[in-house]
This record gives C-alpha cells, structure tokens and sequence, in this order.
C-alpha cells in the first residue's frame, strides 16, 4: 500500500480551524462522502451539523486524513499530535513557512519543525488548498470548485498543481474533462509532487495524469514517476513554468520552489516521456485526449473537418512536431470514398465538405472508414 494510500482515499476526516475547516465538512458532506467526518474546534459543539471534538486526543480513533486550517504555530503543534494519534495524512492550510523567507526570518525554521512534527506521517503543504477526491466524495478543500462526483465505476484523470487558483479554474471547466483526483502541493516540505503522483497513479480509477510543475521535487522521484506510469499505460502531461527571469522569481515568493532551466527542464521531461504544454487550454485538451485513448500507439493522426482551410491548418500544425498525417493506401482511400461520394477529394487531412452535415449515418460512416486504416 503507497503511503499515501489513507490520506489521498479516506474513511474518516478530520478537521480543524474556523470558517474553512467547515467549508470542508459542508462540502464533503455535500459531496456525498459516505465516511466518518470529524471536526475539532476548542469551543463549538458542532460544526456545520456534526458534533464537534475538543482535541486530537478526544477523537474516536485516529483520523485517515486531517484537513489543518489553524495558523502556522499551531498547525505544528495539531500536526505533533495527529502523527502520535497514528492518523494516515494531513494537509496543511496556513501559509508562513519557508515561502516567506525573503522578509520573514522565521519561516524557514517553522517549515523544519512542521516536517520534524509530523515525523513519518505524510503532510501535504503547508501553504496549499489540499486535495479533492472526486471519485468517493472525499473533499479536504476549504473553497470553491465546479467539479462532479464521478459516477460509480467511472474514472477520470489526475491533476496536481502548485497554484490553488489554477486548481479552482481547472474544475471550473466546461470540456468533458472527468476529474478524478485533484491536488495541491504547496511547498512540498515533505512530500514532494513526484510522491503524490505516484500515489494517485495506482487508482484504478485514474486514466492519466497532469502535473503544473514549478519546480522539480527529486530528480530520482520523477524517475520512478514516468517508469511506475509507463507500467500502468496512464500517460502524463506536464505543464512547467519558468521561461522568463519573472516567472522563476515568482516561483520562490509563491511557493519556495526554484524553477531552474527551462532547457534542462524540457530535456528532462523529454526524457521521462512526459509530454510538455505550455498553456491551460491545451493541458485540459491534452489530457482530455488522454483519458479517452490511454497512451498514443505511434504518431500517425488523421484529421477530418469539412473545411479545405482547416484541413490546412491541421496539415500545418504537424510541422516541427512528431506526429505525421500519412498518405491513404488506395484501398483505404477508396472505403472512405465510397461513404463520400464523386465530388470529394479523399486525403489526409480529410475535407469532406458539407455534403453529409446534418447526416448522423452517413458521418459516421465517413469517420468509421477514415479511422479504420
């Protein structure tokens, strides 16, 4: 079982803090989380209609997952006792820590005691919105986000970003995209993105998996990533930031990564076999693409449009790329013909024009014969 395993799939959650730790149980509750929820506030008696605990100590057992919304002194002091209660995982909301070096001396040395605390219990953060479980219902996310419980037996795919707000926006998505995980990973104290991959790769409910990449956590991590993944066939896209002197600065205020060299960082990728994108529409299409084929065979494409200009423009967008659109043998050529008529020129890219619009039988008999090869 990955170590992760209690903390990304849940049983029962606990949570603390104020107006987000109970954005957390209203939203699981709402999410149709089927577990034990258990909030733990010094004075309430209930938070958003469930009985309310005292401490870490006066829990009824320990908690899979914990959701710590407390400020950063306090988070360290929770997170000691989670660990010695035995609980499988927390993520940790505040921010301080070592994000803040360049104009706070102390958050550095608050990082090294959150990671001391929690010992060998995974923690995920500080300074990040968490993880939504979207195939059990399982929400550790204290804002907003326009995602849909997977319908049962269904699968999507994972994404984990180090921008809470990209997070919120991906979920906000309206492209077909099934989300079955999403992550946040913060300053990646102590368990880097590579070790939330992995842990999410293993569900046979996820398909593939997108990473927003500000900085690399271990070079050996994503190593073992990109082998683990090519076993399971689940493909991974990467988006990673750090082209322009602006964007690696913003790196370090916003999560205390190093972006490092974009040269260096797209050879790595390159070599892993992890595809690289460069914007969030074409991650969620990607990804998208993903989901539904599973890893590409080889890089031969077809395209079908009924427009001679947008036949071009596929033609075009090959160029500079590893991936071709093949002549038609005269056999295949002749099948896609046949379903046409006289008047279209069969190739590939295919304009059929517009003879068949609005004809569900006979497009897709065009498209049958034209991916039939």
């Amino acid at each position: 079982m990955h170590k992760l395993e209690r903390l990304l799939r849940p049983r029962t959650i606990a949570v603390f803090g104020g107006a987000q730790a109970a954005a957390v149980v209203a939203q699981s509750i709402k999410m149709g989380f089927a577990g034990e929820i258990w909030p733990v506030h010094p004075t309430k008696d209930e938070v958003a209609g469930r009985k309310a605990y005292r401490s870490v100590a006066d829990l009824p057992g320990a908690p899979d997952a914990a959701f710590v919304g407390v400020n950063r002194h306090l988070t360290i002091e929770v997170v000691k006792a989670l660990a010695e209660r035995g609980a499988g995982g927390a993520v940790c909301f505040a921010a301080g820590f070592l994000e803040t070096e360049a104009y706070d001396e102390h958050g550095e040395r608050l990082q090294a005691e959150l990671v001391a605390a929690a010992g060998q219990m995974p923690i995920i953060g500080p300074n990040c919105y968490g993880l939504i479980n979207y195939a059990d219902g399982a929400l550790l996310w204290p804002d907003q986000h326009g995602g849909i419980r997977l319908a049962e037996g269904g699968r999507g795919v994972a994404i984990i970003t180090q921008s809470s707000n990209i997070a919120i926006n991906m979920t906000m998505q309206k492209r077909g995209l099934p989300i079955a995980f999403l992550m946040t990973a913060g300053n990646q104290a102590q368990t880097g993105l590579s070790e939330m991959a992995l842990g999410l790769i293993e569900d046979d409910r996820v398909t593939s998996l997108g990473l927003h990449i500000e900085a690399f956590d271990s070079v050996a991590g994503f190593e073992r990533l990109a082998a683990r993944a090519r076993e399971l066939k689940k493909p991974i896209i990467a988006m990673k930031v750090g082209r322009s002197e602006q964007a690696r600065q913003a790196t370090v205020s916003h999560t205390a990564s190093l972006a490092g060299s974009d040269a260096a960082s797209g050879a790595f990728l390159k070599r892993l076999g992890i595809a690289r994108v460069d914007s969030i529409p074409a991650f969620i299409e990607a990804l998208k693409l993903l989901h539904v084929t599973g890893p590409l065979p080889g890089y031969r494409l077809s395209s079908m449009s009924c427009s001679g200009g947008e036949a071009s423009v596929m033609a075009d967008s090959a160029e500079g790329r590893w991936v071709n659109f093949p002549a038609l043998t005269d056999t295949h050529r002749a099948h896609v013909k046949s379903t046409l008529g006289p008047l279209v020129a069969v190739a590939n890219p295919l304009d059929y024009h517009t003879f068949i619009w609005n004809n569900e039988p006979a497009m897709t008999a065009t498209f049958t014969a034209m991916v039939s090869g």
